[in-house]
């Protein structure tokens, strides 16, 4: 009797252990893919002429809609560390898209003009155009496919 109960015991362990290991399997399984679905393009941004530490840089990802007229599409900060930041925008849709980022020297979330209407923040955008006058999309744009992208601005 003491070896029957004994039998039972092990296959019923046994049993119990080959579900826990199946269900483990199929959680790794389902991890595993869904850290590698991608549902659009990385982009990388790097800045690394600031001209200081203070405050943060602040950037947004605009369509040619949201372009000089408020947030972007999404938006990104990042401290600075020796003058250099790195943004990353994610599962960016392809599209027509432009950044614009800007040195937020005394992070008060926007920013500060002079009296005669220039800007006393550096800032920059894709295509590092530097032509007087307000940025725009035209000289700014690029195309998201399904590829990640890298860019420098400079400011």
């Amino acid at each position: 009797m003491y070896r029957t109960i004994f039998a039972a015991s092990i296959t019923s362990k046994t049993a119990i252990m080959k579900t826990v290991t199946l269900a483990l399997s199929f959680l790794f399984v389902s991890l595993v893919a869904m850290a590698q679905e991608k549902n659009g393009a990385t982009i990388t941004v790097t800045i690394d002429n600031v001209t200081s530490n203070e405050g943060k840089v602040l950037a947004g990802l605009h369509t040619a809609e949201t372009f000089m007229k408020g947030p972007g599409i999404q938006n990104t900060e990042s401290t600075i560390e020796n003058g250099k930041v790195v943004l990353t925008f994610t599962n960016v849709a392809p599209g027509t898209y432009a950044i614009m980022a800007m040195h937020d020297a005394n992070d008060n979330k926007r920013m500060d003009y002079q009296a005669n209407g220039m800007p006393m923040e550096s800032y920059g955008m894709s295509g590092n155009d530097m032509t007087m006058g307000p940025p725009q999309f035209n000289s700014a744009q690029f195309e998201v496919g399904v590829q990640d992208l890298s860019f420098t601005i400079r400011f």
